[in-house]
């Protein structure tokens, strides 16, 4: 385990004792609320999980890498971008997949638009995102989040 994760995890022991001390009987509803949340999303988090394993079987790194390969390297980023727009991931889950597809030899810059729109425009969540915020500002925020999803991967390219 990293410094970073030990520290994480110490801060997070500390904060929740103070909170005990404080005032035992929220913590424990705190405790409680969270755990249900947790066990809520763990069929997700499984399913997507399950998902991906299948998808990368189905069609391994290798090959995906081979095929991105071949195209252009803006093909190949506005494609993988669109990809990251249809598809749900979360971050914990994008980024080793994304490692992955770049150690089989996907190129960086179709890799981070990739990952960046995984992370930023979500077709999927557009509807709830329209009825929380309207539809004006869903699509402004996730049209933004595109462009930006694409200049921070034509910029890692440069810098990587």
């Amino acid at each position: 385990m990293d410094v970073f994760t030990m520290a994480i995890w110490v801060g997070t022991l500390i904060f929740l004792a103070f909170s005990f001390v404080k005032n035992k009987e929220r913590t424990k509803k705190a405790l409680k609320m969270a755990l249900g949340m947790g066990k809520g999303m763990a069929l997700s988090i499984f399913s997507i999980i399950f998902a991906i394993g299948l998808i990368l079987t189905l069609l391994p790194p290798d090959k995906i890498a081979s095929f991105v390969s071949k195209q252009s390297v803006l093909l190949a980023t506005v494609v993988s971008a669109l990809i990251g727009t249809i598809t749900l991931v979360p971050a914990f889950i994008a980024f080793p997949l994304v490692g992955t597809l770049v150690n089989a030899g996907v190129g960086v810059v179709p890799a981070v638009s990739f990952l960046t729109t995984l992370t930023m425009v979500g077709i999927v969540t557009f509807p709830l995102e329209k009825k929380e915020f309207g539809a004006k500002f869903t699509a402004v925020r996730n049209g933004f989040s595109f462009l930006f999803a694409i200049f921070i991967a034509l910029v890692m390219g440069v810098i990587i």
